[in-house]
């Protein structure tokens, strides 16, 4: 079993960054594929950005690409989202998630274990 928390959300200006933290505990951690999404009322879950166990190139949404960067740190067991040039259609909630293998999941359906979530809201 893997458990989440995410932290790091806030308010911020358009332009701004922010970065969000993802700390899990359980042994599985290091063998599972994380994702972050991110939810708008009354919308879905969209993928915003995903890295496999192994590391290596990781995977992000088409809105994201050139700003935002997954990375993990494995001997703290964190994985966090360094989000540049903000927009205010990046506005979210945003869920840290466990897939239920090794390989990143890209839709809520393969998730095995979500975090509460953080708000991150953009100002124009």
């Amino acid at each position: 079993q893997v458990q989440l928390v995410e932290s790091g959300g806030g308010l911020v200006q358009a332009g701004e960054s922010l970065r969000l933290s993802c700390a899990a505990s359980g042994r599985t951690f290091s063998t599972t594929g994380i994702t972050w999404f991110r939810q708008t009322p009354g919308k879905e879950r969209d993928f915003v950005a995903g890295i496999n166990s192994s590391g290596g190139t990781p995977n992000y949404a088409d809105s994201v690409k050139g700003r935002f960067t997954i990375s993990r740190d494995y001997a703290k067991n964190m994985v966090y989202l360094q989000m540049n040039s903000l927009k205010p259609e990046d506005t979210a909630v945003y869920y840290c998630a466990a897939s239920w293998s090794a390989v990143m999941a890209t839709l809520p359906r393969y998730v095995a274990y979500w975090g509460q979530g953080t708000q991150v809201t953009v100002s124009s």
